[in-house]
Protein backbone atom coordinates (compact mmCIF):
# COMPACT_ATOMS: atom_id res chain seq x y z
CA UNK A 1 0.00 0.00 0.00
CA UNK A 2 1.14 3.86 -1.02
CA UNK A 3 1.04 6.07 1.17
CA UNK A 4 0.95 9.44 0.66
CA UNK A 5 1.97 11.85 3.09
CA UNK A 6 1.33 15.67 2.76
CA UNK A 7 1.81 18.66 5.65
CA UNK A 8 0.01 22.12 5.92
CA UNK A 9 1.94 24.61 8.06
CA UNK A 10 3.79 21.59 9.17
CA UNK A 11 7.55 19.93 7.88
CA UNK A 12 6.75 16.00 7.38
CA UNK A 13 10.13 14.73 9.40
CA UNK A 14 11.00 11.15 9.48
CA UNK A 15 9.28 10.90 12.71
CA UNK A 16 5.81 11.54 11.64
CA UNK A 17 6.49 9.24 8.35
CA UNK A 18 7.60 6.06 10.45
CA UNK A 19 4.59 6.50 13.05
CA UNK A 20 2.12 7.13 9.65
CA UNK A 21 3.45 3.96 8.06
CA UNK A 22 3.72 1.93 11.43
CA UNK A 23 -0.23 2.57 12.63
CA UNK A 24 -1.65 2.05 9.16
CA UNK A 25 0.23 -1.31 8.57
CA UNK A 26 -2.04 -3.35 9.91
CA UNK A 27 -4.86 -2.12 7.92
CA UNK A 28 -2.86 -2.77 4.95
CA UNK A 29 -2.45 -6.45 6.00
CA UNK A 30 -6.64 -6.94 6.87
CA UNK A 31 -7.49 -5.28 3.50
CA UNK A 32 -4.82 -5.84 0.76
CA UNK A 33 -7.41 -4.21 -2.15
CA UNK A 34 -6.41 -1.13 -1.06
CA UNK A 35 -3.69 0.43 -3.00
CA UNK A 36 -3.08 4.07 -2.10
CA UNK A 37 -3.64 6.04 1.23
CA UNK A 38 -3.71 9.73 1.21
CA UNK A 39 -3.45 11.63 4.70
CA UNK A 40 -2.64 15.33 5.22
CA UNK A 41 -1.73 16.85 8.48
CA UNK A 42 -2.71 20.12 9.88
CA UNK A 43 -0.96 21.84 12.35
CA UNK A 44 -3.25 24.81 13.70
CA UNK A 45 -2.90 26.82 17.51
CA UNK A 46 -3.55 24.01 20.01
CA UNK A 47 -4.76 21.31 17.46
CA UNK A 48 -2.98 18.71 15.44
CA UNK A 49 -5.60 17.34 12.51
CA UNK A 50 -5.14 14.28 10.45
CA UNK A 51 -7.66 13.51 7.89
CA UNK A 52 -6.83 10.22 5.78
CA UNK A 53 -8.63 9.12 2.70
CA UNK A 54 -8.65 5.97 0.29
CA UNK A 55 -10.56 4.43 -2.36
CA UNK A 56 -12.43 0.88 -0.96
CA UNK A 57 -14.22 -1.21 -3.59
CA UNK A 58 -15.68 1.61 -5.08
CA UNK A 59 -16.47 4.36 -2.14
CA UNK A 60 -13.94 6.93 -1.28
CA UNK A 61 -13.79 6.63 2.73
CA UNK A 62 -12.07 9.83 4.91
CA UNK A 63 -11.41 9.84 8.11
CA UNK A 64 -10.56 12.73 10.32
CA UNK A 65 -9.20 13.35 13.95
CA UNK A 66 -8.35 16.22 15.78
CA UNK A 67 -5.75 16.26 19.25
CA UNK A 68 -3.59 18.48 21.10
CA UNK A 69 -0.66 15.85 20.02
CA UNK A 70 0.24 14.79 16.87
CA UNK A 71 0.43 11.04 17.42
CA UNK A 72 -2.20 10.54 19.29
CA UNK A 73 -4.43 11.98 16.51
CA UNK A 74 -2.21 9.90 14.03
CA UNK A 75 -3.15 6.72 15.74
CA UNK A 76 -7.17 8.11 16.60
CA UNK A 77 -7.31 8.55 13.01
CA UNK A 78 -6.11 4.86 12.40
CA UNK A 79 -8.76 3.83 14.75
CA UNK A 80 -11.20 5.81 12.84
CA UNK A 81 -10.38 4.58 9.39
CA UNK A 82 -10.29 0.87 10.71
CA UNK A 83 -13.72 0.95 11.76
CA UNK A 84 -15.24 2.61 8.62
CA UNK A 85 -13.23 0.18 6.58
CA UNK A 86 -15.09 -2.32 8.24
CA UNK A 87 -18.40 -0.95 7.84
CA UNK A 88 -17.82 -0.80 4.26
CA UNK A 89 -16.80 -4.03 4.21
CA UNK A 90 -19.97 -5.32 6.15
CA UNK A 91 -22.69 -3.73 3.83
CA UNK A 92 -20.38 -5.41 0.70
CA UNK A 93 -20.83 -8.78 2.10
CA UNK A 94 -24.53 -8.40 3.61
CA UNK A 95 -25.03 -7.53 0.03
CA UNK A 96 -23.77 -10.52 -1.60
CA UNK A 97 -25.27 -12.95 0.77
CA UNK A 98 -29.17 -11.65 0.33
CA UNK A 99 -31.26 -13.65 -0.19
CA UNK A 100 -33.58 -13.67 -3.23
CA UNK A 101 -37.09 -15.15 -3.23
CA UNK A 102 -37.91 -16.12 -6.51
CA UNK A 103 -41.60 -16.70 -6.94
CA UNK A 104 -43.39 -19.70 -8.61
CA UNK A 105 -45.63 -18.72 -11.89
CA UNK A 106 -49.36 -20.60 -12.29
CA UNK A 107 -47.95 -21.42 -16.35
CA UNK A 108 -45.65 -23.92 -14.28
CA UNK A 109 -46.47 -26.39 -12.47
CA UNK A 110 -44.69 -29.35 -10.77
CA UNK A 111 -45.90 -32.90 -12.06
CA UNK A 112 -46.83 -35.22 -9.18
Amino acid sequence: MKILISGHHVEITEGIKQSIENKFAKISKHYPSIAALNSTITVEPNQQKVEVTTNYEGANISVKASDKKLYSAIASAAKKLQIALARRKGILTSKFHQKYIVEQSDQFQLAS
